[in-house]
C-alpha cells in the first residue's frame, strides 16, 4: 500500500466560456478561481490556491508563495528553453501574471 501512487481526478481543461477552468494564454495562463474550486472539490484534502497577483507585504505568506512559484518556474524556463524564448508561451505569461 505504501507504494501506491495517488491519482488525482482530472478537471476539464477548457479555456472558453463562463465555465472555463483555465485562463487563456493571452489572459495570463494559469487556473481560474472556478478551476481551483473544481480541482479542490475533485481532490478532497487539496489546498490548491490561485495565483498571487497583487501587492504583498514582504515576508507574508503570499510573498513566500510567490517567491516559491517564481523559483519553481525558473527551473521550468531552464528545462524548456523553447517556452522560455517565446514571450507568448503559457509559462512566460503565467510568470508575468505572478510578477516574477
Amino acid at each position: 500500500m505504501a507504494n501506491e501512487t495517488r491519482r488525482e481526478k482530472a478537471i476539464r481543461k477548457t479555456t472558453k466560456g463562463k465555465n472555463a477552468n483555465y485562463r487563456k494564454t493571452s489572459d495570463g495562463a494559469g487556473m481560474t478561481e472556478r478551476g481551483v474550486a473544481a480541482h479542490n472539490r475533485a481532490n478532497p484534502g487539496s489546498k490548491l490556491k490561485t495565483a498571487v497577483t497583487g501587492k504583498v507585504k514582504a515576508g507574508s505568506k503570499a510573498a513566500k508563495r510567490r517567491k516559491s512559484y517564481c523559483a519553481r518556474s525558473a527551473g521550468q524556463m531552464k528545462k524548456f528553453p523553447a517556452a522560455a524564448k517565446d514571450p507568448n508561451s503559457r509559462l512566460r505569461q503565467a510568470r508575468k501574471r505572478w510578477k516574477c
